[in-house]
């Protein structure tokens, strides 16, 4: 096993102790379970931070190219992610949400191929793998709108039931939960926007075309079509609550369709 594979699985365990931690968290708001959270996620990303760092070292270049990096990376970034709105806001209960997803990407990169490929020049260079980042970090901050959402979702109902069970009263206020998807939004669609701008830039360069019909490009810009809409709506419509969180779900579901079921399942270290 190499260096970047033991911190790897080191990672994986921890976000996995993390996660189970914060799922406790909200049965029981516990202070001590829930700094255990913290720590194990902290001390996980730490972990998987040192095995991107070997494996950059070992390929001498970025690792997004495979189906296996590309979802360890989307596990990194979103548990990042995470621990900035952790410490923005000051609550762990999305944790709960957050860090079991965190761990299925980290799962799924777990059950594929790991070996170092070597890349043909035209997959290699600067552009390509800044178009790559981007992407994973704009994904990554739809899988905070998504929990959120779904958190949203959850929260609401509940208090139109008026059952305000255990499970109610530790999820946060629907205003918090609205301003995390929101805040997420603005984060992740920039960065979509930029990965579409160059990666058509990088498929015209390598294949004389801006835009090819190749499945995960359709789906692509079906997904940008759908955040687009949902900040227009947000920003200039006035979209709040249940409709926003909805649409936010809608699209992180299509951004699985594009990673999962189009990269993942490629042959290949194809970008």
């Amino acid at each position: 096993m190499s260096l970047d594979e033991l911190f790897f699985y080191l990672a994986l365990t921890a976000y996995l102790v993390g996660a189970l931690h914060y799922l406790l968290y909200v049965l029981r708001p516990n202070r001590r379970i829930g700094r255990m959270a913290t720590a194990a996620t902290l001390a996980g990303f730490t972990a998987h931070s040192l095995s991107h760092v070997c494996r950059i070292y070992a390929l001498q270049r970025p690792p997004l190219s495979t189906p296996y990096e590309s979802l360890s990376f989307l596990a990194w970034a979103i548990v990042l992610i995470y621990l900035v709105i952790e410490l923005r806001y000051r609550n762990r209960i999305l944790g709960a949400f957050v860090l079991p997803l965190a761990v299925l990407a980290g799962s799924g990169a777990a059950a594929l191929p790991r070996r170092m490929a070597e890349l043909v020049p035209a997959l290699q260079g600067v552009g390509l793998w800044s178009h790559v980042a981007m992407a994973l970090f704009g994904n990554a901050a739809f899988a905070l709108t998504f929990c959120a959402g779904l958190m949203y979702l959850i929260q609401e109902r509940q208090l139109k039931a008026r059952h305000l069970g255990r499970l109610n009263f530790r999820l946060p206020s629907l205003e918090l939960l609205d301003d995390v998807a929101f805040k997420s939004i603005l984060f992740g669609f920039p960065l979509l926007t930029l990965a579409l701008i160059s990666g058509s830039l990088w498929a015209e360069h390598a294949r004389g075309s801006f835009f090819t019909w190749r499945p995960r490009e359709v789906w692509s810009a079906v997904s940008w079509a759908i955040y687009a809409g949902l900040v227009y709506a947000r920003v200039s419509a006035g979209w709040r609550g249940r409709k926003a969180a909805l649409l936010a779900i809608l699209g992180f579901c299509l951004v699985l369709v594009t990673f999962i079921g189009v990269k993942i399942f490629q042959a290949g270290p194809r970008l």
